[in-house]
């Protein structure tokens, strides 16, 4: 049972969502399923290239112990499902505060300083630990991705910036429960030479801004679809503000 650890981590953390996505009399969440694992898939294919070349580099690895045991390219199954499961999870909880609390957002003015604050953190924390691959590839897209949102100035900031509190929390539980906090040893585990050394909780500070990254990314592609596509708002109230 112990070797299926990682993999019912993966279905537990997506089975909710996944369930509530047949939900037809408020959310509907199948409707968007088309462009969501598109941006997913999108999304997802750089970022397990990232990991496949970072668990290459020894940056991280895998416990065997809590793993099925088939491997592609050196890296398990689960970690493929999570880049699927997780993100499919997280995004939901982004769309239902949405859905449920259209007027839970961040004015203009506040998310375009949040932003600004973000570019300086990330890009300083980036430039400061050069020397260090995980640090320096995190914090540096994250940058990035901060950058082009002064630039785009996406309305999506808004929204995203408040939800992924919530996310974070849920987040938290499930990658803590990879890096050994509720386990003998952990499922991941990391070259500390190559992060900063600072844990929330048993993670590593870096999973944080590799989340944020990875789930703005998902968003702006699926609501850049859903526009494309002329999906309907996802807000029963947004119009009425």
């Amino acid at each position: 049972m112990q070797s299926y650890y990682y993999l019912l981590l993966d279905i537990l953390s997506f089975s909710v969502p996944f369930l509530f996505s047949f939900e037809k009399k408020r959310m509907h969440f199948i409707q968007y399923w088309k462009a969501f694992f598109l941006a997913i898939f999108m999304v997802g294919m750089f970022f397990i290239l990232w990991d496949i070349y970072f668990t290459k580099m020894e940056v991280w690895g895998f416990n065997d112990k809590y793993l099925i045991g088939f491997r592609i390219f050196k890296m398990p199954l689960e970690e493929y499902l999570f880049f699927l499961l997780i993100p499919y999870s997280s995004v939901f909880i982004h769309y239902a505060i949405e859905y449920f609390l259209p007027k839970f957002k961040l004015s203009e003015s506040a998310a375009k300083y949040i932003t600004i604050f973000l570019f300086v953190l990330g890009f300083s924390v980036a430039a400061l630990n050069y020397d260090r691959i995980y640090t320096l590839a995190s914090f540096g897209l994250f940058s990035l991705l901060m950058l082009l949102q002064i630039v785009f100035k996406w309305k999506d900031a808004q929204r995203y910036y408040l939800s992924f509190i919530i996310i974070y929390i849920p987040f938290y539980f499930v990658n803590n429960a990879l890096t050994g906090n509720y386990s003998d040893s952990p499922v991941v585990f990391y070259d500390n030479a190559e992060n900063l050394g600072i844990r929330v909780g048993t993670m590593p500070l870096e999973d944080s801004f590799y989340c944020f990254t990875l789930l703005y990314s998902i968003v702006l592609v699926f609501e850049y679809f859903k526009k494309k596509w002329n999906y309907p708002i996802n807000s029963k109230n947004l119009n009425e503000y």
